[in-house]
């Protein structure tokens, strides 16, 4: 139920502040006095979009908040959990603001929400009736939402079941699709993979080859600098003539007879000594080298062919041998992942079957379970009707088989005739205006009882009706307002009559601005404003007596 409600610069609302009460709520006042500018307020709180044109001229912003009862359905409290929103027994506070610049930001219980989570919050909140959701009533295609609605819990898991199977089927039949339209290019990857794959396996790579290879090339490029510089010092050094290993050999002798006579030719004798010996290891290790090397050209040939091919495969695959084969590991495991093939595609199409199958059993679960509720709500619409003084209509839910979609394999169309001895037809052909009205708040009826809405907001349901009929639409909004709060905008004063309270709108000019001001009308107020909406302009004892008389019936 809606407790409170404040509106600050809104249209030509400068600043209001509301109460409700549960029941039945009238808004009464002459058109244009702002009736409907209420109901768009409390629409933005239930997620309606914004608009700057809501923002009252000359202000830079507008504000939109409403207490509400905590909702009790678990949905709605699964649905906080999952927003982070904490609640508690005092209410839930709904605010919108709106900026000039179009900026427009939602709250709930002081946590900032989007839009589209707003909605969902909403619809635990209020239900808004408006002339705009008659014409709901003349298009078909929003029949099937209107059946569905009037389904209790065990239906909407089995629509529930539905939904996941058709999700389920419409991923995997995507997949299949994409999977033949890719098919050519999808093997010309492949190709172009396997390519790859044999031709990086094919080179054998293995770390730290290229830096060995280039080393190898390098010796073997300067193989006569090498031989030259190894003979040169080997023959400097052992040569019989002017040998520098006997010249610093007879060096070392001769310091080694003066080494005990001070600890500093005993130094100078040992490092001359030591290096005496290192040249001797130095002298053999030349020997060795001369003795190991060999001019191969075709080995100089080889080791420049594979590094060619190390420069090649890093133009194509990386800057490195380690990157070339990270490269041919990810698309070894791809090529293994990837599996296409004929089978693969077979297996696709019978998993396809199987889930299409199941599809189809939860569809046509899904359609008895709707024949069996719509047979239901035909009777329990059927039954207002009368009370709406259309005693003699007869209501029907017809069903046609069509593709699958999100909600099944069923396409709705009420159906209605109003007079005796005629046919069903198509409720869009045939219902006049106050029928629609009528069948529409049959179905809030209906659907108040069931489904426990907290507050429902009537915006003129009753154009077009007259007489006993807006008798019979005043009693069934009455009634609505018994299970939920029920406000409801009316020119109609057998409806005004028969509201708990009465709340009347009006304009009037200050500062040469125009305001709208709502007042609770007490008992003899709401006598003077249901003759005014008896007689107009001209309020005669008549019609005073008549208003008394219609407050009167309705108390009764």
């Amino acid at each position: 139920m809606l407790q409170e409600l404040t509106i600050k610069n809104f249209a030509i609302i400068s600043s209001l502040h509301l109460g409700f009460t549960d029941g039945m709520t009238a808004l009464t006042g002459e058109t244009g006095a702002g009736k409907s500018i209420i109901i768009d307020a409390v629409s933005l709180l239930a997620g309606a979009r914004s608009s700057i044109e809501y923002i009252r001229q000359g202000s830079e912003k507008c504000l939109v908040e409403g207490l509400f009862d905590l909702p009790r359905q678990r949905e709605f409290q699964v649905l906080m959990e999952e927003l982070g929103i904490e609640v508690d027994e005092a209410g839930l506070i709904v605010q919108r603001d709106l900026n000039i610049s179009g900026k427009s930001i939602s709250r709930v219980n002081g946590r900032i929400v989007t839009l589209a989570n707003l909605r969902r919050i909403g619809q635990f909140l209020v239900d808004i009736q408006g002339q705009n959701d008659h014409q709901e009533l003349m298009h078909p295609e929003s029949h099937l939402r209107l059946l569905d609605s009037f389904g209790d819990a065990p239906f909407q898991a089995i629509k529930r079941d539905y939904q996941a199977a058709y999700q389920s089927y419409q991923t995997l039949a995507n997949q299949v699709k994409k999977f033949k339209q890719n098919e050519q290019s999808f093997v010309q990857r492949i190709d172009m993979l396997t390519f790859q794959q044999e031709e990086i396996g094919n080179a054998d790579l293995t770390l730290g080859e290229e830096e060995k290879l280039m080393e190898e090339r390098e010796k073997l490029t300067n193989y006569q600098k090498i031989v030259d510089s190894l003979s040169y010092s080997y023959q400097a050094m052992t040569n019989e003539e002017t040998s520098a290993l006997d010249t610093i050999g007879s060096a070392s002798q001769e310091l080694q007879t003066i080494a005990s006579l001070d600890k500093d030719y005993e130094t100078i004798s040992d490092n001359v000594h030591s290096a005496y010996y290192l040249l001797q290891d130095a002298i053999s290790e030349i020997g060795r080298q001369l003795d190991l090397l060999e001019l191969d050209e075709e080995r100089l040939d080889l080791v420049n062919e594979r590094l060619e091919l190390i420069h090649q495969l890093k133009r194509k695959y990386g800057e490195s041998v380690a990157t070339i084969l990270r490269y041919y590991d990810q698309i070894s495991q791809e090529l293994l992942d990837s599996d296409f093939s004929g089978d693969k595609l077979e297996k696709l199409e019978s998993e396809l079957r199987v889930k299409e199958e199941k599809l189809q059993s939860l569809a046509k679960h899904l359609r008895q379970a709707r024949k069996e509720m719509a047979k239901k709500l035909e009777s329990a619409i059927q039954h207002e009707l009368k009370d709406l003084y259309m005693e003699n209509a007869r209501f029907e839910v017809a069903f046609k088989e069509s593709k699958y979609t999100h909600d099944g394999f069923d396409e709705v169309e009420f159906y209605i005739t109003t007079n005796p001895g005629e046919p069903l037809k198509p409720l869009v052909k045939v219902a006049s205006g106050g029928e629609i009205s009528r069948v529409m708040l049959a179905l809030k009826t209906i659907f108040s009882k069931t489904q426990g809405l907290t507050s429902i907001v009537f915006d003129e349901v009753d154009t077009g009706v007259s007489g006993r009929v807006a008798q019979a639409i005043a009693d069934k909004i009455y009634q609505i307002g018994k299970n939920s709060q029920a406000l409801c905008i009316t020119h109609l004063p057998q409806v005004a009559a028969k509201a708990d309270h009465q709340l009347f709108i009006r304009k009037e000019i200050a500062n040469g601005r125009t305001l709208t001001k709502v007042e609770e009308l007490t008992e003899n107020e709401r006598t003077e404003e249901i003759a005014r909406m008896l007689a107009g302009t001209e309020i005669t004892d008549l019609t005073v007596e008549h208003a008394k008389e219609l407050l009167q019936l309705a108390k009764k």
